[in-house]
């Protein structure tokens, strides 16, 4: 009868809601999340099969007769829970597996010695990592662990030039000091590279707050628990000293905390730039998005100054060249535009930092672009680039383009840095493989997703977000490759918002899953190798993909040597195509302009800046490898997803300005027309309540409930 179905119903819905039921969902595997999907999917069965098992029928029944109790239902709801997560039949082993609560033990080599730590403290332009670099050249061997490939290398040269033989380790380049490839007692390498079962007299860990990094805090906490050196010797911010004592306390180590001040005064000035007209010899502007580059950079040439441009797509050997011209007190370059790759790695003679703005775009944990204003560590880690020990300036100043931006500039800057709360860890290959031992039908994306919502961590530790990796693993799931393979490719440095750097990571998986070794010709076929110089931003922005194919290449060499073969001639043509990319940067200008009259007219965006769209479990869609692009299905969620994106985005948060629009990629017009008087607040209000309106109604389809709805609720919604 109907009224027995609304019965059933109710008392379904009595079940789910009782807490005694709950604590026995969560002691059987099933924690808030895993619950409520048990239980939608156990409702639909109840109430939509036609065939529901006699003993669970007369059971409900007899519930609702009032003759049992709704906790009698509990064991049908977890004979069906084990059928949808087949987990928890074996969930003591994977609670065991993925217990990441005593990390240190995870380094038995560096648990049997006693290590002695020193904490070297302080600002930029402290000399902290100085004193770090002194021992390690002093030592008998010696191990150099930085962020960057460029930080790595710039202490390869250092040692090697003072005499120290010491080899360079990145994930793409292996280069021994010796002639005969015999490994060198000392090695500078990047975090990820470093070796946690070799001993070593001293070792440098090196901007130890990234610790606390989303993404890559996992390989500084190997460092800091597993290197196995005598002396280990970590620099960085103070606000990490608290975390690192903390942490070495559960080693039995102590740590010794040497503080440091910074060597040069730094001046916040009273005074804006407000014009790029007021621009000095020895000044840096600091943009947070390409565009922003692009148009300042422009603008600044329109008034007959030459300026050098670094952002962190660019190969480190542009960067360095870009640096040096800057550097060079014979070259007529004398301005700087960067974004906040300059923060670490490059060694820069900067007067003076301007702020172009004070907002970034940053990706939430939804992979959602979101505008916030810069934290007090970055703002400090930019700021401190100023004024630099050793170079032409023995005084730092810093300021912002815009007048209303200089008052928060100064209280994100008087701010004190928070403390560094926990470290990152991550899941290891043997863990992973451990669990597909036990659940042999899941994904490598479904894995890790169990992985991390049953892993028990304490309260030093986060496990770190695995993004990228699901990203890619999900992207070649339908390659036939085995487990380890599969996990050395979702492991790969790979930025996805480049789609045919993904598409090139398939194509390398669809042959290597053939056992067909990648050859220097494959490659070249693949790239259109050889290239000519850019003629345009477009062109100038796959060169740089290209450029990380190349690097992605290098990268799967080292870990499959002979299905990828060719590391040496393409190593080769990388430079080549370094040079190339050179060319392009030092005539940014005419590209630009190029860029800019082939647009349509009034179009103010450059290149597109979109940040990689976010995967949904519903969107099984990937990408696709046919002659290098997407499918037109695929390019059609693509826009959908960049419209939505847009339409979310787009409104600013209570405070920002008018150089916020900048940030979001329609600045230069914006700008233009404001500081001209063609425009004024109001009217930048309503165009850009209209221009949402058509975005959300019209062009991409959004005219959806769900689009509006999304929109709504995401607007503005700050950053946890």
């Amino acid at each position: 009868k109907p009224g027995s179905l609304g019965e059933v119903l109710k008392n379904l819905n009595k079940f789910y809601k009782r807490k005694e039921i709950q604590r026995l969902g969560a002691e059987n595997g099933l924690d808030a999340r895993l619950f409520h999907q048990a239980f939608i999917s156990f409702r639909k069965y109840i109430m939509e099969s036609s065939s529901v098992s006699a003993d669970l029928h007369i059971i409900l029944n007899d519930i609702c007769c009032g003759a049992g109790h709704v906790d009698d239902l509990f064991p049908f709801f977890l004979r069906h829970a084990k059928q949808i997560f087949p987990m928890l039949d074996c969930m003591d082993d994977l609670r065991k597996i993925s217990d990441l609560r005593l990390p240190p033990n995870w380094y038995p080599d560096a648990r049997a010695i006693q290590r002695k730590i020193i904490f070297h403290a302080g600002p930029t332009n402290s000399g902290k990592t100085y004193h770090a670099i002194q021992r390690f050249l002093s030592a008998k061997s010696g191990i150099y662990c930085g962020p960057l490939k460029l930080l790595a290398h710039e202490i390869f040269q250092k040692s090697n030039d003072a005499n120290v033989p010491c080899d360079l380790v990145t994930g793409e380049e292996r280069v021994y000091a010796n002639e005969d490839a015999r490994q060198a007692p000392h090695v500078a390498c990047t975090i990820e590279m470093c070796s946690t079962n070799t001993p070593y007299e001293v070792a440098v860990i090196d901007e130890i707050q990234m610790i606390r990094d989303p993404a890559r805090g996992w390989a500084w906490t190997r460092a800091l628990l597993g290197l196995c050196a005598e002396e280990i010797h970590v620099c960085g911010e103070p606000a990490a000293v608290d975390l690192v004592t903390e942490l070495m306390y559960t080693t039995g180590e102590e740590v010794e905390v040497r503080n440091y001040k910074r060597l040069t005064p730094l001046t916040v000035l009273d005074n804006a730039l407000e014009s790029l007209d007021n621009l000095r010899p020895g000044d840096c502007i600091v943009c947070f998005s390409k565009n922003d580059i692009y148009s300042v950079s422009r603008q600044i040439e329109a008034r007959g100054l030459e300026c050098a441009v670094i952002y962190g797509s660019l190969p480190p050997g542009t960067k360095l060249e870009q640096a040096k011209k800057f550097n060079d007190p014979d070259d007529p370059c004398k301005i700087l535009v960067a974004t906040d790759a300059i923060g670490m790695g490059l060694n820069l003679c900067i007067r003076r930092i301007i702020f172009n703005s004070i907002v970034k775009p940053t990706v939430n944990e939804k992979g959602e672009k979101e505008i916030d204003s810069i934290t007090t560590s970055q703002a400090l880690q930019i700021a401190g680039r100023a004024g630099r020990f050793g170079s032409s300036f023995k005084q730092g100043e810093v300021t912002t383009m815009h007048r209303d931006d200089l008052m928060q500039l100064k209280e994100i800057l008087s701010e004190a840095v928070p403390p560094v709360k926990a470290a990152g860890l991550h899941p290891t290959p043997e863990q992973i493989e451990m669990f597909a031992y036990h659940l042999p039908d899941a994904t490598l994306s479904n894995l890790i997703d169990i992985f991390v919502s049953l892993s028990q961590v304490d309260g030093m530790y986060f496990v770190c977000n695995i993004d990228d990796f699901k990203f890619l693993a999900d992207m070649i799931q339908h390659i036939p490759l085995n487990l380890r393979s599969r996990y050395v490719f979702c492991t790969a440095p790979l930025n996805r918002k480049e789609p045919f750097v993904c598409t090139t990571l398939l194509k390398f998986a669809r042959q290597f899953s053939r056992n067909e070794p990648l050859t220097f010709d494959w490659l070249c076929r693949h790239t259109k190798w050889p290239l000519a110089a850019p003629r345009n931003i477009k062109e100038l922005v796959h060169l740089e993909a290209v450029h990380d194919v190349f690097d992605l290449y290098l990268w799967l060499s080292y870990r499959f040597m002979d299905m990828f073969p060719d590391a040496v001639l393409v190593r080769d043509i990388q430079k080549k195509l370094d040079d190339i990319i050179q060319i392009g940067v030092c005539n940014i200008t005419k590209l630009i302009r190029a860029s800019q009259s082939a647009a349509a007219p009034g179009t103010a965006e450059v290149v597109s800046e979109d940040f990689p769209l976010s995967r949904t479990k519903k969107d099984g869609r990937v990408v696709s490898d046919r002659q290098g692009a997407a499918s037109p299905e695929a390019l059609s969620v693509a826009v959908e997803a960049a419209g939505l994106r847009r339409a979310k985005n787009l409104r600013p948060r209570p405070g920002s300005r008018r150089e916020d629009l900048k940030s979001y990629g329609r600045g230069s017009l914006a700008n233009r027309l404001l500081q001209e008087g063609l425009l004024t607040q109001e009217m930048l209000k309503q165009l850009e309540s209209e221009w949402q309106d058509q975005h959300r109604n019209g062009r991409y389809g959004l005219g959806s409930k769900r689009g509006d709805q999304h929109s709504s609720k995401e607007v503005g919604k700050k950053r946890k």
